[in-house]
């Protein structure tokens, strides 16, 4: 099992599991933007030796001052974490909820953090048959949204790659809950202004918005995150939060990056052209591709294969590609993978390990 932490890009494992190093693996199970890191990243490091004697900012003053700017909010409203999953885990033990509810499939971090806290949770299963759509009119998840709850909602959703309307959430929040909307991919969205919720949750005192750097400027060895919500609302958070929790370093790159609206500009190019075209490729094969609006993409593995989703992912280990097993996500069967979408020639390769094992599996058969 290759999720044996829980997570994707687990290159270390696929080595102990396949016999291959590293470099020897197209990773698809992580979604890293594949044009990344930005140039100025290998600038930064070596800028950075002759600053690593001293201390990282403790308030991370810098790259709040820069996100603050993209995002039009005041710096207060920004607290920078070590990666997103810091800052799930961070604010649930800052508003200790008596229940949460998650829409299901999701990240399962969710509901690890509220386990750690040992609160109870409520999870709503979305219909396959609407493609993991959360749909307006859905009243589920307004039962029981009192002042001492919490829902959680990824937009884009992981691993569905769905949005979720901005009006939806705003419903939510006349109903008295907490809500927590994780964007860790809305930067891939060329629409972001239309879907994401980052001003209103500098604003709004139940209303918290994750945002995560990693992936689209494909720097998950740093760990670099950050959360959105009314100043005040912020401070149980800061007081948990570990001190110098964001390293130098981290801090240092993400505000390179964030300067770089040529990478921004390719990476969404990139994508609008790559996306559609791999999803009709899969489709001509015969999976079931749910619509996804992020870097990557949910597929059904076809049931006359036989095939069970960590089946495939060890035959195509094997072959030196990696896929991540969505069995392993709440709400999802055994028939589900999730993969990356990257540059055209490894997507190739990818389509043509699935067709290799998908032969293999048809010919055994008979």
């Amino acid at each position: 099992m290759l999720e044996r932490y829980g997570h994707g890009g687990d290159l270390r494992t696929a080595e102990e599991a396949f016999g291959r190093s590293a470099d020897q693996f197209i990773d698809f199970s992580s979604n890293m933007n594949p044009l990344g890191p930005p140039s100025g990243v290998k600038q930064a490091l070596y800028a950075y030796a002759d600053i690593i004697n001293q201390y990282p900012d403790p308030a991370v003053r810098g790259l709040r001052r820069e996100l603050a700017q993209r995002h039009v909010i005041n710096e207060q409203a920004i607290v920078v974490g070590n990666g997103a999953a810091e800052l799930i885990d961070l604010i649930v033990r800052a508003l200790q909820p008596k229940l949460t509810t998650l829409v299901i499939p999701c990240f399962d971090e969710y509901a690890d953090a509220v386990r750690k806290i040992g609160g109870a949770l409520r999870e709503i299963q979305l219909s396959s048959d609407k493609q993991f759509k959360l749909a307006l009119e859905d009243e589920r998840l307004f039962e029981e949204a009192g002042e001492e709850s919490l829902i959680i909602l990824g937009s884009p959703n992981n691993p569905t790659g769905q949005l979720v309307d901005p009006e939806f959430i705003k419903q939510l929040l006349t109903k008295g809950a907490y809500v927590v909307v994780d964007e860790a991919f809305m930067d891939f969205v060329p629409e972001e202004s239309q879907f994401s919720l980052v001003q209103e949750a500098a604003l709004h005192e139940r209303l918290f918005v994750i945002r995560s750097m990693t992936k689209f400027y494909s720097i998950p060895g740093i760990r670099l995150g950050y959360i959105v919500g009314m100043p005040r609302s912020l401070n149980p958070l800061k007081r948990l939060q570990v001190p110098w929790s964001v390293n130098s370093l981290a801090q240092l790159i993400g505000e390179t990056v964030l300067g770089d609206s040529e990478f921004a500009n390719r990476t969404l190019g990139w994508l609008q052209s790559e996306r559609p075209w791999l999803t009709a490729e899969l489709q001509k094969m015969g999976f079931e591709v749910i619509p996804s609006a992020a870097n990557y993409l949910l597929l059904r593995i076809p049931r006359e294969l036989g095939l069970s989703a960590s089946m495939l992912q060890l035959e195509m280990g094997k072959l030196g590609v990696l896929i991540r097993d969505a069995s392993r996500f709440p709400g999802l069967d055994h028939t589900y993978i999730r993969v990356a979408i990257k540059l055209r020639e490894q997507n190739g390769q990818l389509l043509h390990a699935l067709d290799q094992c998908m032969k293999a599996k048809s010919g055994h058969d008979k």
